[in-house]
């Protein structure tokens, strides 16, 4: 006599895989998918359904192997198609993962809030941005717990609000440059000074002036909507502003490789510092004369030297200058600018004292 195996038919058991899981209507239901590709899906990465359902099969329990009943199926989903059953499941459900996943998920997702932070604050001590080290031993102090289920940026507002409370640290402005009417301009100016915005440049030239300013982020809708209403233009230059003029690598072209000592000053540095001092007298000349209200407007300033240029060129030239370079350092240690005659000096002194280390007596 011989003997049958018996199989149960309502089970198919399966190991190794990722479990997507969604309760409706009091009843579990549950697909098997395979590990690291549902959030490609949901992330749109991944497009063809086979490379993430193991089988286009509901369960009620993948790692017994038990299979959901077809009336449980037309009573939570009101269909009984595998296929579209497990698309609902895989947008809707919650993603079942081992305590090592969890735990590695929600440190990037800790890094990427401590990242965003960083990004959009500054210290109100010092002017300059914190580090991402940093940021994330204050997300620490106040004992922030990571959400999964929510934005990385929605929580990273929330750190920024929680740690105004307790730490010198507040948002960067936004540089918006906005154009309006010139019979608007007045209203526009006024509306600028009541938000406490920094005014960088205004161009008056024109019938359509602009005016290029840094203002909080938690007021850019008002300021759309009010722009809006005076059918101006409204363009924004940076989302998120540190240091005034110092934030971009162009501007310390040659500043590390600069060589220390006599040599320090070449030619072509000689070359910029008397191109600026004919910028700088244009400049006097333009704005003591009368009715030149254009060339005012066009004025750039630099806030790390305390001086303003008239032509764009100069302005560009004067980042790569020693005297800028110069009081760049100096602002780093929390001195005051220095003039350009003042700037020379304090170089040449320090280079005299870089040759006096070069002797042993």
């Amino acid at each position: 006599m011989s003997r049958t195996l018996v199989q149960p038919v309502g089970q198919k058991r399966l190991t190794n895989v990722a479990v997507v899981r969604l309760k409706k209507h009091g009843t579990r239901f549950e697909i098997a998918c395979y590990k690291n590709k549902v959030l490609s899906w949901r992330s749109g990465v991944e497009k063809d359904l086979d490379e993430v359902l193991q089988s286009h099969t509901v369960y009620s329990n993948v790692s017994k192997g038990i299979l959901s009943k077809s009336k449980e199926l037309l009573q939570a989903f009101g269909t009984d198609d595998q296929t579209q059953i497990c698309l609902e499941i895989l947008d809707k459900g919650e993603l079942q993962v081992a305590g090592k996943e969890r735990e590695s998920q929600l440190s990037n997702q800790f890094r990427d809030i401590a990242t965003i932070v960083m990004q959009k604050t500054f210290n109100t001590e010092t002017q300059r941005p914190y580090t991402i080290g940093m940021i994330e031993r204050l997300m620490r102090d106040i004992h922030f717990a990571v959400d999964p289920h929510s934005n990385s940026k929605k929580q990273a507002l929330e750190v920024i609000h929680e740690l105004q409370k307790h730490f010198p640290i507040k948002r960067s402005p936004m540089r918006l440059r906005i154009g309006v009417l010139e019979k608007d301009l007045a209203s526009l100016l006024e509306k600028l000074n009541a938000w406490n915005a920094s005014i960088t440049s205004k161009d008056e030239s024109g019938s359509h002036p602009s005016v290029i300013c840094e203002v909080d982020p938690g007021l850019y809708r008002d300021c759309s909507e009010f722009v809006s209403s005076l059918q101006g233009r409204f363009e924004v230059l940076a989302y998120s502003v540190h240091v005034e003029e110092d934030t971009h690598v162009d501007h310390y072209d040659d500043y590390d490789d600069a060589p220390s000592g006599p040599s320090r000053l070449p030619k072509e540095s000689a070359d910029s510092v008397s191109q600026l001092s004919e910028n700088l007298q244009k400049q006097t000349t333009i704005s003591g004369g009368n009715g030149n209200a254009k060339a005012e407007g066009k004025q750039n300033k630099c806030s790390t030297c305390n001086a303003s240029f008239g032509d764009a060129n100069g302005f560009r030239d004067h980042f790569k200058s020693d005297w800028h370079k110069h009081n760049v350092k100096r602002k780093t240690r929390q001195l005051p600018p220095l003039t350009e005659e003042e700037c020379m000096a304090d170089i040449e002194v320090e280079d005299l004292k870089s040759d006096l280390k070069d002797y042993s007596f």
